[in-house]
């Protein structure tokens, strides 16, 4: 059988290539798409595998025609994958709602230093498509928990420069206390679960950053 494999981030530039068709034996897992790419090596810590953009187990059976994503660790209504400037207006105005008592927001900003280094820029990276879809996900989780009215999330890709906005999430709810909390679990959830990740880009170097960062 033949399956599309899409590499991101890390993976990406370890393979030197965004995807590959690959030819596997009838019954093949997920998994096993590491023995077929010698080029990456062992199967690093962190790995999650996408099936036809949902997350699956390493052990799910393959089918001809399957696409499968190797994700890195990641990094993350109204769901916005932008290579421009976040408008955080825009971003809040998706939230409103005449029911709201109460909107939060969250601004991710790009800072000059991190552990101990100069940082030049930052490079976003996403699964386009299945980032939305799980941001989507991860909004009515909130909603159902926290009784919000609205969510609403834009998350920068491409180079973000120093000062500039990289994510923005507001979060209307009837009260402030929900609101609050639901915003602060939104961003950590994001940066657990969403398919986008950051590269830093310092004085004499460049690293991937993973998951939490």
């Amino acid at each position: 059988m033949r399956i599309r494999v899409r590499l991101f981030a890390a993976l990406r530039e370890q393979a030197g290539v965004a995807e590959r068709e690959l030819e596997l034996a009838e019954g093949s897992r997920a998994a096993d798409v590491w023995t077929a790419l010698p080029e990456l090596g062992a199967e690093p810590p962190g790995i999650l595998y996408a099936l036809n953009r949902e997350y699956v187990p390493p052990t799910r059976e393959l089918a001809d025609g399957d696409e499968l994503a190797l994700i890195p660790p990641v990094s993350g209504g109204s769901f916005r994958l932008t290579a421009d400037p976040i408008d955080l207006a825009a971003v809040v105005a998706d939230a409103a709602d005449e029911e709201a008592g109460a909107i939060a927001t969250f601004v991710g900003t790009t800072r000059a230093h991190s552990r101990g280094r100069t940082v030049d820029h930052l490079e976003y990276e996403a699964y386009e498509g299945m980032a939305e879809q799980e941001m989507e996900r991860l909004a009515a989780d909130l909603r159902a928990r926290h009784d919000l009215c609205k969510v609403a999330i834009t998350h920068r890709i491409g180079r973000v420069e120093i000062g500039e906005t990289s994510v923005a999430i507001a979060v209307s709810a009837p009260h402030r206390a929900a609101a609050l909390a639901a915003c602060a679990e939104a961003i950590d959830t994001l940066k657990q679960t969403v398919p986008l990740w950051k590269k830093e880009v310092y004085e004499g170097g460049e690293e991937w950053l993973g998951r939490g960062s």
